[in-house]
Parts: structure tokens; C-alpha cells; sequence
């Protein structure tokens, strides 16, 4: 349990201080330069080449990996008009909604009104809502939509290719479709090795850290616990915003956060009974 609460720490952390980079970077320089610099050093941490299946099997991870690359490019471009943990609440709310609405339960209906009630909650409407904000949650529930598509790529990927080499394609796909959108703003770093530094810092804190932790750990971790503390990242989120950012959450945005939370919580722990039920493993959702 520590292990995986340190690698979402860790992500958290790494996203803190890519938002630092975006007055130089901007959302998509530091996006780009993300996904880039995770590729090459979770190919070099795995070196998937060892294990090579073919083309043919290899061609499974390109959905994944788009699904992957446009979800961390539409988050970060959310992060630049939403505090930390308003736009991992909203950016949940993908997955939950795709959890939710495969079930049958009629409880899951309590789970799918708190997480309107939430989602509502965080646009904050006793303030004066504006445009910006409502562009934020718009990119966040659009990167909330990719995540459900990453799960659903990601699941099929890792029936057909070893952990490592799905991790590794998965990025590699990302970074030829991401990157070249955001080449131009990438530039900066290249002239700035102190801005190479931070943006590998990004990439090993928010991608090669949590991944590698998560991997030796979900072999020995019970699927519930682990789920539970996913279902926490976004009050990690909300902390690691107001420690590392200086970002205080409203009343209602922090009502909002701790609705998501629980409507995922309560959504989680009802599969995993049913699961367990049927003896199925519960597939754990990867973090983007």
C-alpha cells in the first residue's frame, strides 16, 4: 500500500511542477515534451525490444497509444484553465461514467447522481462562472472521455502484448501523434537545459515512477485495495495543488472533489464484490 500511494504521489507532484513550465512551455510544449521524454526513458528502463511478438500483435497497442497521447494533451490543456485537483475530478468522471453506466445495480444510480452532483459542484456556480472555466472543464471532460477509451485500448493491448512492450508501444504511438502538434512550442526547451532537466523530471515523476511501481505492484496488491486508493487521486490532486501551486479550492469545488471520490469509491467497491462473486479479476484502470 505505500508503494502505489507513493507512485500517485509522485504523479501528482510531476504535474505540479509541469504546470511551473507552462508561462515558458505552455500546456502543449510541456505535454509534448511529457509524453516524449516518458517514452524514451520507459524504453530504456524495460527495453521491450527484447520481447519483440511482431508487427502484427504490435499494431494493438496504436489505439492505445493515441487514446493515450490525446488524453494527456486535452488534461494539460485543461490545466491551464482549472486549479490541479478541479481538473483530475473532472477529467475522473470519464471512467466513472463508463464503470457506472456498464452496470445493471440499481445502487450505481446513487453513484451516477453523486457524480453529477460533484461535476456540478466544481463549477463552483455560487462564483461568477467564466469562460475560461468553462473551456477547463470542457478539455477535462474531453481528456475524461480518452481515459475511458485508454482503459478499453489498454485492456485489449495487454491481452495481446507482455506489460512492458504494451507500456513502451503505448508511449511511443503517443508521442508520433502528440508531438508534432506540439513541436513548435517544445522548442523553448531545447535552447534551456534547465528546461530539459524539469520537463525529464516530468516525465520520470508522472509516467516512469508510477508505472514501474504500479507493475511490481498489482501482482501482490488485492485488487480492492488498489482500486480504493485510485478512486483517492483526485484529493490528492486537490493537496498536491494547494501545497506545490498555491491553488485554494472554493467550498463547492471541494464539495465537488470529495463527491467524485465517494461516487467512485462506492462504484468500485460494488464490481469488485461482484467480481469476486464471479471469481473475475477486476481490470484496474492505468493512470494517463
Amino acid at each position: 500500500m505505500p508503494a502505489i500511494l507513493g507512485g500517485m504521489i509522485s504523479y501528482q507532484v510531476g504535474v505540479s511542477i509541469a504546470k511551473t513550465l507552462f508561462p515558458v512551455l505552455g500546456p502543449a510544449g510541456t505535454a509534448g515534451l511529457r509524453i516524449l521524454l516518458s517514452a524514451l526513458v520507459v524504453a530504456v528502463m524495460l527495453r521491450p525490444w527484447r520481447h519483440w511478438p511482431g508487427w502484427r500483435p504490435a499494431a494493438s497497442a496504436l489505439p492505445y497509444g493515441l487514446s493515450l497521447g490525446i488524453m494527456n494533451l486535452l488534461f494539460y490543456l485543461a490545466l491551464d484553465h482549472l486549479p490541479l485537483g478541479v481538473a483530475v475530478a473532472t477529467e475522473f468522471t470519464g471512467p466513472l461514467a463508463v464503470a457506472i453506466l456498464g452496470s445493471r445495480r440499481r445502487l450505481d444510480l446513487l453513484w451516477a447522481a453523486l457524480m453529477l452532483g460533484g461535476l456540478a459542484l466544481l463549477l463552483d456556480p455560487g462564483a461568477a462562472l467564466r469562460g475560461s472555466d468553462v473551456i477547463g472543464v470542457a478539455l477535462a471532460l474531453g481528456a475524461g472521455l480518452f481515459w475511458a477509451l485508454y482503459i478499453l485500448f489498454g485492456r485489449r493491448t495487454a491481452q495481446r502484448l507482455p506489460g512492458p512492450l504494451a507500456t513502451t508501444l503505448g508511449l511511443g504511438v503517443a508521442s508520433i501523434a502528440v508531438v508534432p502538434y506540439c513541436a513548435p512550442a517544445m522548442l523553448p526547451a531545447l535552447r534551456s537545459p534547465r528546461l530539459l532537466l524539469a520537463a525529464l523530471l516530468v516525465a520520470i515523476l508522472s509516467s516512469a515512477l508510477p508505472y514501474t511501481i504500479e507493475m511490481a505492484v498489482l501482482r501482490r496488491m488485492d485488487a480492492r485495495a488498489f482500486a480504493v486508493l485510485m478512486s483517492l487521486e483526485p484529493g490528492l490532486a486537490s493537496c498536491s495543488g494547494f501545497l506545490l501551486l498555491g491553488e485554494r479550492l472554493s467550498l463547492p469545488r471541494c464539495a465537488g472533489v470529495a463527491c467524485v471520490v465517494a461516487a467512485s469509491i462506492g462504484s468500485t467497491l460494488g464490481q469488485v464484490r461482484r467480481r469476486d462473486r464471479q471469481r473475475a479479476p477486476l481490470p484496474v484502470p492505468a493512470e494517463g
